[in-house]
């Protein structure tokens, strides 16, 4: 626990004068944000802002919402995030709290016998705090940097979840459309069934079969509006909306088109390890431990360590001046039980650190390969078995206008068709939400904090030496 005497005399000149200053630490964070998604995210803390932000969200909910719009909508509206922004500020207040030097205590007492009076006055000097101000001030500001990693992340998995909340969306609406389609085919299948069993040109049994279809592609697209509407509720919280703009906003017909190539990445896993938020975080709780490891040896035999200046006046006496100073005497705890947990605690972060370094490259090795298959399955339906059922439609459109085949046929082709283009719909959103999952893999996995964040505020608690 060595320092430069010149960098001691500055921590502690300027202790007295820190001030807080949220901005401070949510700008780090706002570029963040920006660099990861292209999004901007305002820190909301006056009436002004809270109309700027309305006002912004008003205005990209006025045209249909794509992807990146609603990543932007979610961060300038959702409150849950707003409130998540503010641990920065109680974080950032802690370490102003830390870096300023303790207050000294003054003591007065008169006391009187007979004609003799005796006035004390005492000056109190927490000496030891004062010379721990720089390190206990360099673990808040470790403390900090670990929040703001994780708010940091807890902001790009809401983006994320918005992302894929929207894929789901717009393909409920698209498989709503293709599953109504199915639908009147069926139902056109079912009233010519029972027009022909009227005439005598159709069994009991052939007209049940139509009906039964019919009623089937009915149930099918009730099922499909109620995805519809849990996928868009769940995009609606994740974008904070209510009231009339829960109800307005509206979605693109349709998903992106698919890229025409996937770039081979052999480095995936080293590009993740070098960005995963979570784990720069567990290496920082790795540092943190450490150093309160460090503090709390360092102070294992004397932790209390006052300097006390004593000013006693008499009316029949000469004025006694004088100094003292206090030292806790470590008799019945030496300190060694308080030293032993923070080696604990740091040999915890240590481990949850490497852990994180072996599931970051098995979640981003899963990742890519998600993503690759997805791709590859959803362009098979896109360029195989649509573009195939779309041929035979045509040849079997010819065969019925050359009386080769009847309408029920027709039709029938015609709901394979449909159905196809609805499987294809799924394959692009599989994709799209493996896309995501991605991007998430890449910076942190799915969690708004690190594992190993729990062990590290937990060793700066242990090593307090106040």
């Amino acid at each position: 626990m060595r320092a430069p005497l010149p960098w001691l005399l500055a921590s502690l000149l300027l202790a007295g004068c820190a001030s807080t200053a949220p901005a401070r630490a949510f700008a780090p964070l706002q570029q963040a944000v920006r660099t990861h998604t292209g999004a901007e995210l305002p820190w909301v803390r006056s009436d002004a802002q809270r109309d700027a932000a309305e006002q912004r969200v008003a205005a990209l909910l006025a045209a249909p919402l794509d992807a990146e719009a609603a990543v932007q909508v979610a961060l300038l509206n959702h409150r849950g995030l707003q409130a998540r922004l503010a641990s920065l500020g109680i974080a950032e207040a802690e370490l102003v709290q830390a870096m300023r030097l303790p207050n000294p205590g003054f003591a007065f007492g008169r006391m009187r016998a007979g004609d003799e009076r005796e006035i004390e006055r005492s000056l109190h000097l927490p000496l030891l705090r004062w010379l721990l101000t720089p390190w206990t001030g360099d673990l808040a500001q470790r403390r900090l940097d670990r929040e703001r990693h994780a708010a940091l992340l807890a902001v790009l998995d809401h983006a994320a979840q918005t992302r894929q909340a929207w894929v789901d969306a717009v393909a409920a609406r698209q498989a709503v459309h293709y599953m109504g389609q199915v639908m009147q085919a069926a139902e056109a299948a079912a009233e010519l069934a029972r027009r022909m069993q009227q005439v005598g040109n159709f069994s009991a049994l052939q007209r049940a079969r139509e009906q039964a279809f019919y009623a089937e592609a009915a149930l099918n697209v009730a099922r499909a509006e109620q995805v519809q509407r849990a996928s868009r509720e769940r995009l609606t919280r994740l974008l904070g909306l209510w009231g009339e703009q829960a109800a307005s906003f509206t979605l693109p017909e349709r998903l992106p088109d698919l890229p025409d190539a996937l770039p081979e990445r052999p480095q995936i896993e080293r590009e993740g390890l070098a960005t995963r938020l979570d784990l720069q975080a567990a290496r920082l709780a790795v540092d943190e431990t450490a150093r309160a490891f460090g503090l709390a040896r360092s102070t294992r035999w004397v932790s209390v360590v006052e300097l006390g200046l004593s000013h006693n006046s008499s009316n029949d006496g000469p004025t006694q001046r004088g100094w003292e100073v206090e030292v806790e005497l470590p008799l019945f705890d030496p300190g060694d039980a308080r030293a032993a947990r923070a080696e604990q605690v740091w040999r915890q972060a240590v481990d949850h650190a490497a852990q994180i370094a072996v599931d970051a490259r098995s979640q981003i090795r899963e990742a890519e390969g998600q993503r690759r298959s997805a791709w590859l399955i959803a362009r098979h339906h896109r360029d195989e078995i649509v573009p195939l059922r779309a041929r035979i439609a045509e040849q079997n459109l010819l065969r019925y206008n050359g009386m080769l085949i009847g309408v029920f046929e027709l039709l029938a082709d015609a709901r394979a068709q449909i159905a196809s283009v609805n499987d294809a719909i799924q394959a692009e959103r599989d994709f799209w939400r493996a896309d995501a999952e991605l991007r998430m893999a890449l910076l942190g996995g799915s969690g708004p904090s690190s594992p190993a964040a729990p062990a590290a505020a937990a060793a700066a608690g242990g090593a307090d030496p106040h």
